[in-house]
């Protein structure tokens, strides 16, 4: 208990240092925009509400649309893809219906799937086509799985394709990404943490009990300043019962039976994150979301070792289905 109590009294301490870059009171064309955080060392400062691009790649036309409208009036302007989603469904989904709009409000970030230098340039040049724009915010090297998988992505010229891309001004500012286990992200920052300015993994109220991103690799990515992109904070639908992708289930459900949707999302900004990544299934979930980060002003330490203790006997991979 003292050690868990130690590394959640440092995160908790370390998210004032990135919390609230605008307390709401920022706005644009399109009006006030969520409070906003700072992006690592990057400089950039984003709203602490992103959107997921799976979801949206595989709502209707009409509920997409609604979804993203219904995001930007909220205040949210982080807009998350991967060019594996739906086969580029989501990237050509969002170059539709957000950036030839709103390229010039918001944060747009994608991902890629290349194994090697030439894949990557043919990804890139592929995902902007795509998404309709001339270039992207934040580009992340997608779900590295295993130390292996890190090592034939540097050794086949992944990283260096990144950098090339950031030095022609197609891209803005790199990552990486990863869920199967913190090992794997710690192995890559070992090696080139002082290249990325974002890495995203799994923050969520079950994860310190199991194979923990939380406790193992967050405390490095504040060392580094390097900027926390939270990502399956229910759990990828593990809180609701789900074990696979994007699903509810039979499971035993943590929301709402053990927790409630407020206090599992305002547990994850309560740490040390730029912004969660949320894939809403509908208009209204994006709209639930936003009205959780409007109202979220903060969490004890109490508060979070309660949460966590009244969810940890259902931790590890029942819950989070996706770890190794």
């Amino acid at each position: 208990m003292m050690k868990r109590r130690s590394f959640l009294q440092m995160l908790g301490g370390a998210t004032a240092g990135i919390l609230l870059v605008s307390r709401g009171n920022a706005s644009d064309r399109l009006g006030r925009l969520l409070p906003q955080r700072k992006l690592g060392r990057t400089g950039e400062a984003v709203t602490m509400l992103g959107v997921g691009g799976w979801h949206i790649g595989r709502m209707n036309e009409r509920d997409a649309q609604e979804t993203i409208e219904t995001a930007l009036a909220g205040g949210v302007r982080f807009f998350d893809s991967c060019e594996s989603y739906q086969d580029g469904g989501s990237e050509s989904r969002l170059g539709r219906l957000l950036t030839p709009k709103y390229r010039d409000i918001i944060f747009l970030m994608t991902k890629t799937d290349a194994k090697d230098a030439a894949s990557v340039r043919k990804s890139l040049d592929a995902t902007l086509r795509r998404m309709n724009t001339d270039h992207l915010d934040l580009w992340q090297m997608h779900e590295m799985t295993t130390v292996g998988d890190v090592e034939n992505r540097l050794k086949n010229g992944v990283l260096d394709a990144l950098l090339e891309a950031r030095a022609a001004g197609k891209i803005r500012h790199i990552g990486f990404t990863g869920h199967t286990d913190p090992d794997t992200h710690l192995h890559l920052l070992a090696e080139k943490g002082a290249v990325f300015e974002t890495v995203q993994m799994p923050v969520n109220l079950a994860d310190p009990s199991y194979k923990s991103f939380i406790k193992n690799v967050m405390p490095r990515l504040v060392d580094l300043n390097i900027g926390v992109l939270a990502m399956k904070t229910l759990s990828n639908g593990g809180f609701f019962g789900g074990s696979q992708h994007g699903e509810h289930g039979s499971n035993p459900h943590l929301v709402p039976d053990r927790v409630s949707m407020g206090e599992a999302m305002h547990f994850v900004w309560s740490l040390p994150v730029s912004v969660l990544i949320s894939g809403p299934d509908n208009p209204a979930h994006i709209q639930e979301k936003i009205d959780l980060a409007r109202s979220f002003t903060g969490m004890t330490e109490e508060h979070r070792q309660a949460l966590i203790a009244k969810v940890a006997d259902l931790a590890g991979k029942r819950v989070e289905f996706y770890k190794a």
